[in-house]
């Protein structure tokens, strides 16, 4: 790099999904998960903290809607998966989140782990050890509102909202109202390219 030459500036961050884009994914992963299930019966959707949460309990929300036997708030449950991850040294402090398990636990249900971004893999391989800690379910589905790419682990994702690939230097951003005080829900991508 010659030193006459100008810093490359980052690139503006760009929308790729605006709210009501986020809805109709959601909405799709909801009848995709019913059928997946064939109806609500042993259904427990498990949102991994921060975005996973809200994500699951707006997945719950459109099942019940879907499914007038599911009771949204009886199926949702938030996993922490803080203290298994492998990265712990590496990252800056975090703060545990609760991990509650509905009332009717999670042995022999079909648990869908739900989070915001799936990247290396490496978040839900600490989810899948949390939740042998918790219970056996019958089986474990992966449902994720974004799929970056870049895998470091061999997990994929039963349900996505969107495929986006992605240069390995640019951050997803997953912004929603119950999280991030913002206006509106939305996903952008930062850096460059």
């Amino acid at each position: 790099m010659d030193l006459s030459d100008p810093p490359q500036a980052a690139a503006p961050a760009r929308t790729v999904l605006a709210s009501a884009d986020i809805d109709r994914a959601l909405t799709r992963i909801a009848h995709e998960i019913l059928e997946a299930n064939k109806g609500g019966t042993d259904l427990v959707l498990m949102g991994i903290p921060r975005r996973g949460y809200p994500l699951a309990r707006r997945l719950a929300a459109k099942i019940a809607a879907a499914d007038p036997s599911v009771d949204a708030a009886a199926i949702t449950g938030q996993l922490d998966v803080t203290m298994f991850r492998d990265d712990l040294a590496h990252q800056p402090t975090r703060p545990p989140y609760p991990t509650e398990i509905p009332a009717s636990g999670i042995d022999g249900k079909v648990v869908v782990l739900v989070d915001d971004v799936l990247y290396s893999g490496r978040t839900i391989r600490a989810a899948l050890d949390a939740l042998v800690d918790l219970g056996r379910p019958r089986a474990v589905r992966l449902a994720v509102l974004v799929d970056r790419g870049h895998r470091e682990l061999p997990i994929r994702a039963d349900h996505v909202g969107k495929n986006l690939p992605t240069a390995a230097v640019e951050k997803v951003r997953v912004r929603l109202t119950e999280t991030d005080n913002s206006a509106a829900d939305e996903v952008v991508i930062e850096g460059t390219v």
